[in-house]
């Protein structure tokens, strides 16, 4: 028996092999988790969030370069290198947009960038402001590969920084639906009877609601917030998984393997868990892999509509909703960049499903 079930894991390991997309998407996903953990590393801003904003420079095209004057805070840092790394530096320095500079008399005179040629404000700073008066380590040519943002914050260290959301949110949603669409499906499709007339009523009353309306009463009771969003999508996908399990049950609770169990004297709980949930999982892969996908559509949604992370935390979905205008006004790139994310992200889950339903038929 164990022999077969080895057979039978490597020929749909084979199988999966030899499906392009599904090995591509396979990968694609992988680097997005690496991206998603390693935000802050990677990110040319790597302040908290992503959150650091120079009004002077905002909305500016892919490739757009200024130079950028960083004057350093007299309150030191106190953050461990982890720290900084997974949740942002705590930036205690300020960073000035300048068009010109220069040092006169142990003072540094600068020009303010100002956009749409208009005249920058000149300032003075004293040069013992700088550690050891090297100035030359605080002025550097800064680029924004995909621009700036309404508020001039790096565009693409706030995508790297969002997909984080995007990304871990897919996990906790469908771990939640799995934990109790597993849960209530076997119950009902065990033991049937009242039990099963019961977990239904209370599936199909879920079901009846619709499942973005669902989530914002949900999101609504727990409150705004990063963790809220999480549970609440979690909650609404359970009914999805229930039925699959619950069919699967069913027909399975009469085969022979179950039967001889029972005859064996086997308990319920170890029949399930033991005998039956490990040959039906197949079909709950494959739509956990489509609720991958729909979770992250659904924070989007409700990022979109402002009930989702909030700001300044750095969303998709967000990102959409504050730049979505800037679509007709020539900049159509700050919400279609973010907008391909969530597309190329829920294409991957989608693909890497059809993948998997077609390397566990045993049919085919």
């Amino acid at each position: 028996m164990s022999y077969k079930s080895n057979s039978l894991k490597q020929l749909a390991l084979q199988k999966f092999k030899k499906n392009f997309w599904g090995v591509f998407s396979f990968w694609f996903l992988v680097l997005v988790a690496l991206i998603s953990f390693f935000a802050y590393a990677i990110a040319p801003d790597d302040s908290r969030y992503a959150n650091q904003m120079h009004l002077s420079i905002h909305s500016k095209k892919p490739g757009f370069t200024v130079t950028m004057l960083t004057i350093p805070s007299k309150f030191e840092n106190e953050q461990n290198f982890l720290s900084g790394v997974f949740f942002g530096k705590k930036n205690t320095n300020t960073e000035i947009p300048i068009s010109e500079y220069e040092i006169t008399n142990e003072k540094l005179v600068y020009k303010e960038y100002a956009s749409d040629a208009l005249e920058g404000v000149e300032k003075t700073l004293n040069i013992n402001v700088f550690p050891n008066k090297e100035i030359n380590r605080f002025i550097e040519s800064k680029t924004f590969y995909f621009g700036t943002d309404k508020y001039g914050r790096d565009l693409l260290s706030r995508v790297l920084v969002g997909a984080r959301i995007s990304f871990f949110i897919g996990f906790v949603a469908v771990f939640i639906s799995l934990l109790l669409g597993v849960l209530m499906g076997s119950l009902a499709g065990y033991f049937g009877g009242k039990v099963d007339t019961v977990i239904m009523w209370l599936i199909n009353v879920t079901w009846s609601i619709p499942t973005l309306l669902l989530v914002i009463a949900i999101t609504l009771a727990l409150g705004k917030g990063f963790w809220q969003v999480f549970i609440a999508v979690g909650l609404t996908m359970w009914v999805e998984v229930a039925r699959v399990v619950r069919g699967q049950i069913i027909s399975a609770k009469e085969m022979q393997y179950v039967i001889a169990a029972r005859a064996l004297g086997f308990g319920d709980l170890r029949i399930i868990t033991k005998h039956i949930l490990p040959n039906i999982m197949a079909p709950v892969i494959v739509i956990s892999a489509a609720n991958f996908a729909a979770a992250i559509l659904i924070e989007s949604g409700l990022s979109f509509l402002g009930i989702g992370a909030q700001p300044p935390m750095a969303s998709w979905g967000a990102m959409i909703k504050d730049h979505y205008n800037y679509i007709i006004l020539g900049k159509p790139y700050l919400a279609l960049i973010p907008g391909l994310c969530i597309m190329s992200l829920v294409m991957a889950f989608m693909l890497i499903g059809n993948a998997l339903r077609d390397a566990l038929d045993v049919k085919s």
